[in-house]
């Protein structure tokens, strides 16, 4: 989000469930049929061996790789693209009752929290408790937050460092953050987070304009003033985490460094600086290089690269700048779309047609999660009328479900 908003128990039913169990049956005809002896018939046929196709010796017909989807109804596609508020101090109802009736399959936890990780821990608990084969095809859920430090901190109290703002980590030596980076992995693991939407890599023209700076220079988000702090910091930030099992997504792409306004309060919100080729959108060239597996829309507009829509909302930015022209194939995840003042001009419905349309995969919806329900229904009824935007669905939730699989197991 764009400014700050004022080992778990967790049970992860069965995921994977269909694509374990077209490996298994691929397996056991594999094992029953068996390899074809040289110069006479498979076991299983009564072909002469003059009739069989000839193999190279030694060689084995490949084995598909199961669909990630196999198995998951519309619905419950659906829902692994959103990711649902709760404040961070309770399960909030309208959260429960999202992943329960539109198979919402994330959750991020808002707000502030001061109750340390063994509270935050049985939060979560109550949230992922709901995940089962009719919810979420057993699929595990993302369990997000804003730990990034300094006054977006959402998670303190026992068992929760003080995490320093940007500026202090990007002033740290690589591996001490990384060091450190590890520690606050660890204490968000042990409270059932296994995903920090940060570290902030925006790219501000100096430290002199960064007061000007109102979602992230105001507030010391920054992790420097040159592309090479930056990236040197991210990349040890989301290694230290990385190696606790807990994943990062890096933020805001292209860049909220050159806005004069802040698209939570204000509408309008726009960068005429920014360029496909300018310096902070190297920057996310270099996380992507990196192995970033996530990364976050903002929602500002940007007249040099697309001036017709926000970033979030863009074709021109998510898939030709970010997924084209930096090769991302990772999650790509939206910036709140729920309160925010920029894209209030849309409905509900609207704005998560136009995220999916655009190339994204996740949309948030933190700070209002009574926004899910008409959004969840708007990607549904539209994925059963048009099939370009159902295979739009199709792939945005097969990324979402392997990136699961590579990070949560």
């Amino acid at each position: 989000m764009s400014v700050p908003a004022c080992s778990v128990v967790r049970r992860r039913a069965r995921p994977f469930l269909a694509a374990a169990t077209a490996l298994v049956v691929a397996s056991v005809l594999s094992a029953c049929v068996g390899p074809s002896t040289p110069g006479g018939p498979s076991p299983r046929s009564s072909r002469p061996a003059s009739a069989s196709p000839s193999r190279p010796t030694g060689t084995r017909t490949p084995t598909p790789t199961p669909d990630p989807l196999a198995g998951l109804t519309l619905e419950q596609r659906v829902g692994q693209l959103f990711m649902v508020g709760t404040p961070a101090t309770a399960a909030g109802a309208q959260a429960l009752e999202a992943v329960r009736t539109h198979h919402v399959g994330n959750v991020f936890l808002s707000g502030r929290s001061t109750s340390g990780t063994a509270a935050t821990a049985a939060v979560v608990r109550q949230v992922t408790g709901l995940v089962s084969d009719d919810t979420t095809a057993g699929l595990p859920m993302l369990v997000a937050t804003d730990q990034e430090g300094g006054q977006v901190q959402v998670l303190r109290g026992p068992g929760f460092s003080d995490i320093p703002d940007g500026l202090a980590q990007g002033a740290m030596p690589p591996a001490a953050l990384h060091d450190d980076a590890v520690t606050w992995g660890r204490q968000l693991a042990a409270a059932g987070v296994d995903l920090d939407l940060g570290p902030v890599v925006d790219l501000l023209p100096s430290a002199a304009t960064a007061a000007a700076n109102p979602p992230i220079g105001r507030y010391r988000r920054e992790l420097g003033f040159d592309p090479g702090t930056i990236t040197g910091a991210a990349d040890a930030f989301r290694g230290g985490l990385q190696a606790a099992g807990v994943q990062s997504v890096v933020k805001h792409f292209p860049g909220l460094g050159n806005v004069t306004g802040n698209t939570d309060y204000t509408s309008g919100v726009t960068d005429s600086v920014t360029t496909a080729d300018s310096p902070s959108v190297q920057v996310f060239r270099a996380e992507v290089h990196d192995g970033a597996r996530f990364v976050m829309t903002s929602t500002a507009y940007y007249s040099r690269i697309d001036p017709s829509m926000p970033a979030a909302f863009s074709p021109t930015v998510v898939q030709g700048l970010l997924r084209g022209q930096l090769g991302f194939d990772g999650v790509v995840v939206t910036d709140d779309l729920s309160t925010a003042a920029q894209v209030q001009q849309w409905t509900p419905a609207q704005r998560a047609v136009l995220a999916i349309q655009a190339g994204s995969d996740i949309v948030l919806a933190s700070a209002d999660p009574s926004v899910v329900d008409p959004m969840v229904d708007a990607v549904v009824a539209k994925a059963r009328t048009d099939a370009s935007f159902r295979q739009q669905v199709d792939a945005a939730a097969r990324r979402v479900v392997q990136a699961k699989h590579q990070s949560l197991g």
